[in-house]
């Protein structure tokens, strides 16, 4: 069964935790991968994917909703993703939903499947892609998954005081740069239990379907689709398959694909 595959990335949002403590803040999608920016890395992978069974017809990147920040957007990637085939569109306001819905406009009728990828995974890698797919001509709706290894706890939501603070860092307003302790609340039975990856691979009609309720307020599309009563199907997702959500995952991005950041090459090739 050969199948023909919308991606959405999603591309409009701002990472406050990337950011955290940043003297400028800047965007993880805009970092430096080996001398391209990961959200063109992103798309790379999609772009050189090849399966005798599977046709990659259009890659949809959604930006800022705004226009002053979509305009800036498109100066930072508008032409190198234009000449990778993708197009360009306008997301969401606040939530990845209304990305993802803003997209799913543009998904052109001849598509059988559509496919949403977190912008800031670009090491996902052809063999996981194969698995995903190979799911897609079998199922409606299929998701990368890894089983949990680590005890899992609830903690709570707000933090716990410190009981004997630095006087010198509240002298100098460094009073948020401290560790954040949370009171445990209770421990949880892992079995059964698996962290969610992307892309997540759906039949067009089903996820167009699933974004036409009336509650959207999802952390994923697979859960839009559960609150339909369908079956969603789990692949082995890989540890590789990481998102950029800290500093700390872009250096371990770089070890993964073998690629340096632009310190380590010559000045006159980081650009």
């Amino acid at each position: 069964m050969s199948i023909r595959v919308s991606v959405i990335i999603p591309a409009a949002g701002f990472s406050g935790r990337y950011v955290e403590g940043m003297e400028v803040p800047r965007s993880k999608l805009d970092e430096d991968l080996g001398g391209r920016p990961v959200l063109q890395r992103t798309v790379e992978t999609f772009v050189n994917y090849e399966h005798e069974e599977v046709t990659i017809g259009s890659i949809i990147v959604a930006g800022p909703h705004d226009q002053k920040q979509m305009d800036a957007f498109k100066a930072r990637h508008g032409d190198k993703l234009g000449l990778l085939g993708a197009v360009v569109v306008s997301g969401g306001v606040t939530h990845r939903w209304e990305t993802v819905k803003a997209a799913l406009a543009h998904v052109p009728e001849e598509s059988t499947h559509v496919a949403v990828h977190d912008g800031a995974r670009p090491c996902v890698s052809r063999e996981l892609l194969d698995r995903l797919f190979d799911g897609a001509t079998k199922f409606p709706a299929v998701i990368p998954v890894l089983d949990v290894g680590d005890t899992i706890k609830r903690v709570a939501t707000e933090p716990v005081p410190d009981p004997k603070p630095d006087p010198f860092a509240a002298i100098l307003g460094d009073t948020g740069r401290g560790p954040i302790y949370r009171a445990v609340e209770q421990t949880l039975d892992r079995s059964g239990l698996v962290l969610v990856q992307t892309p997540q691979v759906f039949e067009t009609a089903l996820l167009k379907r699933a974004y036409e309720q009336s509650d959207l307020s999802s952390t994923d599309d697979a859960g839009l689709v559960e609150r339909l009563g369908e079956r969603v199907i789990g692949v082995p997702g890989e540890a590789r398959n990481l998102k950029i959500t800290r500093p700390a995952d872009l250096r371990l991005c770089r070890l993964i694909m073998g690629v340096g950041g632009p310190e380590e090459r010559a000045a006159h090739k980081r650009f």
